[in-house]
């Protein structure tokens, strides 16, 4: 059933018709009640017609919406699609970005681990070395002191002395070296602070990775995502990436340089330990030949001694055979002393003109003359002979006095200095490997 229309809702000319009851009308009064609200059959047609346009627009207009809502959709759909693949593949270009620095940042770190580990190991060559040379210093000192308790007459500065004093202040100087490397060594081992900003920044990047890699594994399905809608920003920290890479790359070329002066401070430590135990052997090799040379030196010497000894032994016992002999002679003229003497004595009570000096006289006087000449020269030569002997046996005991002199320097030399340095370290464990 059709509901009425108001008149002031009518088209224009429908109301005017309504309206129309002037005199001029087809119409009379008798109708005018039934005209108010009819429709004039164009105007019902034109009605109809702007309701079936209207229609057509509305649904030509829905049906347009609808398409570009399809296409809409499709659109945004493939463009979800196509910036998620993408944002998805810049994902994955990130991971392989930061597995990439990770990798490098791992590799420098285990390389600097290997590299602390060696050069710790170079620091305990080190104190090895270091502790080795103290049975060297010890060798050498103790044979200086030894040495002083030679004889006045073989205390001497000879060339043993001058080594081994070369030798104490090789020493010295080589344990001066070592504990400066050593303390080089234990600095740069203690100089960690570029492997640990490795480590915090392979720890960054593991993080990342991971939460990368979480993000790369997110698809419409997931059940763990939700909506975030103040995450769509850049933070004002945020890193770009040439920095983020400058970053990393400074890290590792830092690092890179540490480890390279660790690699340059093993192979001085090396250098210096293979150095300082050549030298210390060839020095001790040096003052082993001085010692060597010295005891022979000592040992012809003694044996020279000995023989002189020999010798004045044998002369003093000839001599003292001479003095003996030289008193017998002396005494031996006594007697013929006596006579002439005597013969002279009784002569000499010849009466008056008796007593002539007569060739018997004569030979007689010379004859006590000869006597008592030849009898002081035979004293003279036993004081001789005397004060021969007793330089001989004031040789005989300054040659026995040396003879212990040299005993005793060989026995400290060979037996106390030369045993002793038998103990001196090998190189190995000079080089610090034992």
């Amino acid at each position: 059933m059709a509901t009425a229309v108001p008149v002031s809702e009518l088209p224009m000319k429908v109301y005017e018709a309504a309206l129309n009851t002037g005199p001029d009308s087809s119409c009379g009064l008798a109708t005018a009640g039934f005209r108010t609200a009819k429709y004039l059959t164009e105007e019902w047609h034109q009605h109809n017609y702007a309701q079936y346009h209207q229609a057509f627009a509305d649904r030509d207009g829905s049906e347009r919406c609808r398409h570009e809502s399809q296409s809409l959709a499709a659109y945004a759909a493939a463009l979800a699609q196509r910036t998620q693949e993408d944002s998805t593949a810049k994902l994955g270009q990130r991971l392989q970005d930061t597995h990439f620095w990770k990798a490098e940042l791992q590799r420098e770190i285990e390389d600097l681990t290997t590299e602390t580990d060696l050069l710790a190991a170079q620091k305990v060559r080190l104190e090895r070395a270091l502790d080795a040379t103290e049975v060297p210093y010890t060798i050498a000192t103790d044979n200086l002191q030894c040495r002083e308790r030679r004889q006045p007459a073989d205390l001497v500065r000879d060339q043993v002395e001058t080594e081994l004093l070369k030798e104490v202040e090789l020493i010295r100087n080589v344990q001066e070296l070592l504990k400066r490397t050593l303390m080089q060594a234990v600095n740069q081992i203690l100089n960690r602070d570029h492997k640990q900003i490795c480590e915090m920044d392979w720890s960054d990047k593991v993080e990342t990775y991971n939460i990368d890699d979480k993000c790369g594994r997110y698809n419409n399905q997931s059940t763990n995502i939700q909506f975030h809608p103040s995450s769509s920003k850049f933070e004002e920290s945020a890193s770009t990436p040439e920095t983020w890479a400058k970053f990393s790359h400074d890290n590792i070329y830092r690092a890179e340089r540490e480890r390279l002066a660790s690699i340059n401070l093993r192979l001085l430590i090396d250098n210096i330990l293979h150095d300082t135990a050549e030298d210390l052997r060839l020095q001790c090799a040096a003052v082993d030949e001085a010692f060597a040379k010295r005891c022979e030196e000592m040992e012809d010497a003694k044996h020279k001694l000995e023989h002189h000894l020999k010798k004045t032994l044998k002369e003093i016992g000839d001599q003292e055979n001479n003095i003996a002999a030289l008193k017998q002679a002396i005494k031996d003229k006594e007697a013929p002393l006596k006579v002439a003497q005597t013969r002279l004595y009784d002569r000499s009570f010849r009466p008056n003109v008796e007593l002539c000096r007569d060739p018997a006289q004569f030979r007689l006087i010379s004859e006590v003359e000869e006597m008592t000449e030849s009898i002081e020269s035979l004293k003279q030569k036993l004081l001789e002979a005397e004060q021969s002997l007793r330089n001989l046996e004031d040789t005989r005991m300054s040659l026995e006095k040396e003879i212990a002199v040299k005993s005793n320097s060989i026995f400290i030399d060979r037996q106390k200095c030369t045993a002793h340095r038998t103990r001196y370290p090998v190189v190995l464990k000079l080089a610090g490997y034992q």
